[in-house]
């Protein structure tokens, strides 16, 4: 049984700090780094490891205490929404595992690390225990700056671990879900609100109908009334890549349902309404090989007469994977980078 565990760290500034946390969870036997990846104007790092469940659990909780004693979230500033020190910690099955099962190993993380570290903990995604719960962009909500309102209220109790606001360490959220493919395009604005018009334009939740001077238009139940957004198993929202670049950074929850090549082709039509161009695209993490084949297919001429390898290729220009530099396949598709670290 293959467990993937994705922890997003609040530190993409600090290799020393990175290199520490990604030390402990090689300490583990049992558990292989794929990927990790710093972001710095994120100011976030997210790391990839693969390995059997009880491995796993252990490089998560090990990892945890780690950044607790490294990372001081009264410091911390960055682009990116974030509510702790290890901001989320989801639990994904692959090989011969259940989602059930990474319910339960995020479950024991939660036990574990709030009694441990005395750490709030919020339980999300597969792990949910109500509706109001299940998104992560509800949970991060207010972010860490209020986080300390947020924790007392009625709402936002903690699944595990006490409702006290812990000014060093913020907040956790962890969960099970199916694989998830984090990726970014980067328009030629440094304008984020006009990064967020596309964002609005093609993400599930879409946007809050307002009336002519700006109020929300609420419907019959009290609720502010959306425009749903073209895609469904999307999250999107915007921000900037750096100080002179914008980006639709988004979410697919499905890429069965709606594929890399979807929503490139989608926010260069929505960029061009307003003027603007999509240059490059971003995958943060690991991708699974059936997501670049699909979008290869979509771009190559004749996909019918392609191999795996030549339909990669094709997705790494149309998604345009290659404009921020040198694209290593091998190392940033799942299935391939599995084979490299553990064999068949």
């Amino acid at each position: 049984m293959l467990i993937e565990c994705v922890p997003n760290f609040s530190e993409g500034r600090d290799p020393t700090i990175i290199d520490a946390i990604t030390d402990s969870i090689s300490s583990i036997d049992g558990v292989s780094i794929l990927d990790v990846d710093m972001g710095y104007d994120f100011n976030r790092t997210v790391v990839t490891m693969v390995g059997q469940p009880e491995s796993v659990l252990e490089a998560a909780i090990r990892s945890t205490a780690v950044a607790m004693e490294l990372i001081d979230m009264r410091k911390h500033h960055g682009e990116h929404a974030r509510m702790g020190a290890v901001d989320v910690v989801p639990f994904i099955p692959l090989e011969g595992a259940t989602i059930e099962a990474c319910v339960s190993l995020s479950e024991r993380y939660a036990d574990a690390v709030s009694k441990q570290f005395d750490l709030p903990v919020y339980l999300y995604a597969e792990s949910a225990r109500s509706n109001q719960r299940i998104r992560l962009p509800d949970i991060r909500r207010g972010e860490y700056e209020g986080l300390e309102a947020k924790i007392t209220s009625s709402e936002w109790i903690p699944d595990y671990g006490k409702a006290e606001f812990k000014p060093r360490i913020g907040a956790t959220a962890t969960g099970a879900r199916q694989i998830l493919i984090a990726f970014n395009v980067n328009l030629n604005t440094s304008d984020k609100k006009k990064a967020n018009t596309i964002a609005g334009a093609i993400r599930t939740s879409g946007v809050i109908l307002r009336d002519d001077n700006g109020e929300k238009i609420l419907s019959d139940d009290g609720k502010p009334t959306r425009k749903p957004g073209i895609f469904q198993h999307l999250q999107a929202a915007g921000w900037m890549y750096n100080q002179d670049i914008a980006q639709v950074s988004m979410n697919l929850l499905n890429h069965n349902v709606t594929g890399l090549h979807s929503v490139t082709d989608a926010i260069r039509i929505e960029a061009k309404k307003i003027g603007l161009e999509a240059v490059a695209g971003e995958l943060v993490g690991l991708v699974p090989l059936g997501a670049l084949v699909s979008a290869g297919k979509h771009y190559h001429d004749e996909p019918d007469n392609a191999d795996h390898a030549t339909l990669v290729q094709s997705a790494i220009q149309g998604l345009m994977l290659d404009e921020l530099g040198e694209f290593d396949a091998h190392n940033s598709i799942i299935e391939w980078a599995l084979e490299a670290n553990l064999g068949d």
